[in-house]
């Protein structure tokens, strides 16, 4: 026997004491998973070259186990595995460097063996050791030669056959770290299943077609079906009002590749409906084509017949408080008649009355949806003044406007039509009003200008502030939190707005 070469072993490990322990060292070996990697096409080019390199019959990746050595790859020999006993590679996977056997004919150890006595007639045997990180000797890349010899290797041929062996481990560390990985991998798998199974909402995932491959428990609870596989499978469970809706959003998701919601009612396994949430999001790849779906199926229904129950009672309200407004003007009106001196205040406050009356019916219609918009409000509003020569106008970047502001706003521009009405642009013929809307260059407030043009002159216009001014200032400054600079030009009156934002579209 002869012992030469580089004293560490394959990887730059060596065996260890902690890891030569039988149960220990078999335990390390099946982290590598050797049924998986039997017949590995890069292993087998490795011992294919090492027994090129050294010019022999056979060459071998061994792997030791308790009861038997199991070869992974096999150059020039048919067995697959031999009886731990015989094992060669069980002496060379214990030490630091090649193992070398000139003659086994002529070693103690292993003159007596099958394999030098049998059949095989083994003469030359050369193995470097195999040895795990944490130091577990797993067994050998070896060479075996039916003839003696009694030179052994050469330095060349026992540093190549070392190199060989570190790339043997690095392919089977490969192996390890890429079980390991899966294990993992499969682990959390297992365990998000887990978590979305305890999930209240309906999980599940789809491939880029929409062909669904998975959903949680709660779909079997929830609608006592088997998982849909397609689309249509899941028509039965869409209340029939809402499919054309709800397939239809699906439908345009599916083409453009778009975020995915609609709300329908889903049929439980009682037989209910139920209000769903159902949404879904589409992992997209480099291309930008679809590869799958990810979505949720949310019960809302709770929530959904809540907000229908306050919809029908801001209806019932909304149509209270229109006729309070009518209440109110019937009941100033009748008074007025008993105080004719009271008659021209009378008819103005029903006027201002009847105004609120329409920015009520605007943000809060009784029946169906009006609008949200400012210039909307101020077209309801200046309606009565308005003819077929257009002596209102409205022009501008428009603002979304809010219940809140609605009132006040209603105020400002009746009391500035009133006025304009009595004693403006509007009480003549020729009299008319611009009104402009800014609420695109600043970010934070919006303006408004009125501009009347054709009007008497100035000194016609009352000179003393009236409760309708003093209301107006109220309303811009006191409710709205903004600013209102009134003046008189050659033209007619002309008020500038200044209104922040938020106060507008609360």
């Amino acid at each position: 026997m002869k012992l030469e070469g580089n004293p560490s072993g394959p990887l730059g490990a060596t065996p260890s004491a902690a890891f030569c322990g039988e149960d220990d060292r078999v335990t390390v070996l099946a982290s590598y998973a050797p049924d998986a990697i039997e017949d590995d096409p890069e292993l087998a080019g490795i011992a294919a070259f090492a027994a090129q390199l050294t010019s022999s019959p056979i060459a071998l990746v061994s792997l030791v186990e308790s009861e038997r050595q199991r070869f992974l790859v096999r150059e020039g020999l048919e067995t697959r595995e031999t009886p731990r006993p015989l094992s060669f590679c069980a002496h060379a996977m214990l030490g630091d460097q090649v193992m070398e056997v000139c003659d086994a004919t002529q070693d103690p150890r292993f003159a007596e063996n099958e394999l030098v006595t049998g059949d095989m007639g083994l003469r030359f045997y050369a193995g470097a050791p195999l040895v795990s990180p944490e130091g577990a000797p797993l067994g050998a890349l070896c060479v075996i030669d039916t003839v003696p010899r009694p030179e052994g290797l050469t330095d060349l041929q026992r540093n190549g056959l070392e190199v060989l062996a570190r790339a043997v481990m690095r392919r089977l560390e490969t192996q390890r770290t890429e079980l390991a990985t899966n294990a993992r991998e499969t682990e959390s798998a297992r365990t998000m299943r887990e978590i979305a199974d305890l999930l209240p909402a309906i999980i599940w995932s789809a491939d880029g077609d929409g062909n669904f491959d998975y959903f949680n428990s709660r779909w079997k609870e929830i609608t006592g079906l088997d998982r849909p596989k397609v689309t249509d499978d899941w028509r039965p469970v869409v209340h029939p009002e809402d499919t054309d809706a709800a397939f239809g959003a699906w439908g345009d998701s599916a083409q453009t590749g778009k975020p995915f919601e609609s709300e329908y009612r889903l049929k439980h396994a009682d037989g209910s409906w139920r209000w769903t949430l159902s949404r879904a999001i589409p992992l997209l790849g480099a291309d930008g084509t679809i590869r799958r779906w990810y979505g949720t199926l949310t019960d809302v229904d709770d929530g959904h017949r809540v907000s229908e129950n306050r919809d029908l009672l801001a209806k019932e309200l909304s149509h209270r408080i229109k006729n309070i407004f009518a209440v109110v003007a019937g009941l100033v009106s009748i008074r007025a008649r008993r105080h004719k001196e009271a008659k021209e205040f009378a008819t103005e406050l029903i006027d201002a009355i009847r105004s609120l009356g329409r920015a009520h019916d605007f943000v809060r219609p009784v029946e169906g949806v009006k609008g949200d918009s400012l210039r909307g409000l101020l077209k309801e509003l200046m309606a009565p003044y308005g003819d077929d020569r257009a002596r209102v106008t409205i022009g501008g970047a428009d603002c979304e406007i809010g219940p809140r502001a609605a009132t006040p706003l209603a105020l400002i521009f009746h009391e500035l039509a009133t006025n304009s009405a009595k004693y403006g642009a509007l009480s003549v013929e020729i009299g008319r009003v611009e009104i402009e809307i800014d609420c695109g260059s600043d970010a934070e407030r919006a303006r408004i200008s009125w501009r009347e043009h054709g009007g008497p002159p100035a000194p016609q216009v009352p000179g003393t502030e009236g409760f309708g001014s003093r209301l107006v200032q109220m309303s811009i400054e006191g409710q709205l939190g903004g600013t209102m600079d009134r003046r008189f030009e050659a033209g007619g009156l002309a008020v500038d707005l200044s209104i922040p934002l938020k106060s507008i579209r609360s």
